[in-house]
């Protein structure tokens, strides 16, 4: 057989490939491509009633995470079963894979179990204000083995679904109230009835604090050189920091108005000479 031969027989085989397992090789491209974008879409959809309240955010998020995942999966496979490559080898391969990984991130169990454990029972949400495992931060997103926490400074911090699930989580924001708990110290001199009278003027007076509960301010402690006074204040949740860092300002301001001694540590050297 000589070159062209040999060149006829390459192209009659490649038109052959081209009619029969080339178009079938497009139409899954194209499928897969066209699949995927509308997947992606819906996906989006889905976000977006959780942003705009139709829906629980958190719901929405994961349920659109789950599904984009788990479809795509999905017509990958049967595309390439449409191409004729034999899926149950595939198969076989995914599922030899899945547990070798499943050996070795033994951990990832948990955390899988935990973030099934954290969707069903929700004891957050999506933008609520957590503590857990020493950190403290505003809840961005919620995967399936790990969740997502913006810190204070800015900081983004993953906590492992598995240790949260089974630990304490404190949500600062699942009430719509707070209560703000401040200590002044006054001095032993000063007439204790009127430091209090004038801590309760500067809460009342500030438009954030609310009325009920009233405000509370009572001595909590006789301590080694000051009378310490516990107040106690209601504000919304948003309000928590404005109103701690307020109060702290003004009652400073009021007790130097007032001569009211704001008392420090100090030590009485006393020499004896012999």
């Amino acid at each position: 057989m000589d070159l062209t031969e040999t060149l006829q027989a390459l192209l009659a085989k490649l038109i052959d490939w081209a009619t029969t397992a080339g178009v079938r090789l497009l139409i899954a491209l194209v499928i897969l491509f066209v699949s995927f974008k509308v997947i992606n879409a819906v996906a989006r959809k889905i976000e977006k009633q959780g942003e705009k309240g139709k829906m629980d955010k958190t719901i929405a998020k994961t349920l659109a995470y789950v599904m984009k995942i788990a479809l795509k999966i999905c017509i990958a496979i049967c595309m390439v079963g449409y191409v004729g490559i034999d899926t149950s080898g595939l198969a076989a391969l995914v599922v030899s894979f899945g547990a070798c990984i499943g050996l070795a991130l033994n951990g990832a169990v948990s955390n899988l179990a935990g973030g099934v454990i954290i969707i069903l029972t929700r004891p957050f949400r999506v933008d609520d204000l957590i503590e857990a495992q020493g950190v403290t931060g505003t809840v961005e997103d919620i995967h399936i083995t790990c969740t997502r926490v913006r810190t204070g400074d800015n900081k983004v911090v993953y906590l492992p679904n598995g240790a949260l699930s089974s630990g304490t989580i404190i949500n600062y924001s699942e009430k719509d109230t707070r209560r703000v708990d401040l200590t002044f110290s006054i001095g032993y001199a000063n007439d204790f009835e009127k430091a209090k009278a004038i801590v309760l003027d500067v809460c009342n007076a500030h438009g954030l604090v609310l009325k009920d509960p009233a405000p509370m301010v009572r001595v909590s402690e006789h301590g080694a050189s000051s009378i310490n006074l516990l107040t106690r204040v209601w504000v919304k949740n948003a309000d928590y920091w404005t109103v701690h860092f307020d109060l702290l300002e003004a009652v400073k301001k009021a007790f130097d108005e007032q001569g009211i001694e704001i008392p420090f540590d100090q030590l009485d050297v006393h020499v004896k000479n012999d």
